[in-house]
């Protein structure tokens, strides 16, 4: 059986509904096994560009057969739905908030109200989350994950579900103001952000890979059998540097995905309106390039390169 939100499932049994704070419904699938488990919790689009996710946790909802489940599954197909709608890049356009950047919420904001939702209304009936990204409209992207770091015991059992996927690149964070980091580091709760896609596209490929770490994922946790089998090697980073961007203009990058760069590397430039250089950037440790700005515009305080430390 499965309690949450107001909505009670038998076991062996299927919902597809709407549930949110008020005023922001988001399409939902709930699924009780008929066996008991582990609840899991799944989320995609808390960014509303980063579209590789939803068709994978749809097509989950689908085909996931309530008698040979054990445990529960709570299927978030589509969180900021409005940024989905109006063709935002990230943030939910009512109060321009970042989903992955207001937890623990607030009773002020449409963000903060989908945030407050989930800490008061979905985490304390789960024991794990997934919540799966795809690089934005302005970045280029390699596949990574990052999981919880604060607790020890948080990180062990968060890194034994992400072996299970076939995501190559594991990367240690300490956020504690996005889903995954509130859940993981403040409220021990084992939890995954997965990365697969970018440049705000679309590719079916992206969709069938995140679809394959779901059903490995489950039949890591003991929940729904697959044969299928995880193929990638794993590198675990602890560090990473997110270098930001200390003026408004003209980003013009240096580096390429997956780049080696070390300690004092040129990584690119910022120029004002009229060509004058406003700025150069330059690598502050050996590591590898994860993520970088693809688009031109520069914005104060905002990341242009990511990478992992070595």
């Amino acid at each position: 059986m499965l309690k949450i939100c107001g909505k009670v499932l038998e076991s062996g049994s299927k919902l597809k509904c709407s549930l949110g704070p008020e005023g922001y419904p988001m399409p939902v699938t709930l699924v009780s096994g008929k066996n008991p488990g582990k609840t899991l919790l799944i989320t995609a689009q808390i960014h509303s560009g980063e579209y590789a996710g939803t068709p994978a946790v749809i097509r989950l909802a689908n085909e996931v057969d309530p008698d040979m489940l054990d445990g529960n599954l709570v299927l978030f197909h589509l969180v900021n739905i409005t940024g989905f709608y109006e063709g935002m890049n990230a943030y939910v356009p009512e109060d321009h908030g970042n989903l992955n950047g207001c937890y623990p919420g607030n009773t002020d904001t449409v963000s903060g109200r989908i945030a407050s939702f989930f800490v008061n209304e979905v985490f304390p009936f789960v024991d794990a989350v997934i919540d799966l990204h795809g690089g934005g409209m302005n970045e280029r992207l390699s596949p990574c994950l990052f999981y919880p770091g604060a607790n020890d015991d948080v990180r062990k059992k968060s890194i034994e579900i992400a072996d299970a996927t076939d995501i190559p690149v594991f990367i240690m964070s300490r956020s504690t103001t996005g889903e995954v980091g509130y859940a993981g580091n403040i409220l021990g709760i084992p939890s995954l952000l997965l990365e697969r896609g970018y440049g705000g596209m679309y590719e079916k490929e992206w969709g069938d890979k995140y679809y394959r770490d779901l059903r490995l994922i489950l039949d890591n946790l003991g929940m729904y059998h697959t044969d299928m089998v995880t193929a990638c090697e794993k590198r675990d980073f602890t560090e990473a540097i997110y270098m930001e961007s200390a003026d408004n203009g003209l980003w013009y990058p240096a580096v390429e995905l997956n780049q080696v760069v070390h300690s004092g590397d040129y990584m690119g430039k910022v120029e004002d309106l009229y060509g004058n250089i406003l700025s150069k950037y330059y690598a502050q440790a050996d590591g590898e390039v994860m993520y970088y700005r693809t688009s031109m515009n520069a914005v104060k305080g905002h990341n242009l390169v990511s990478y992992v430390l070595y």
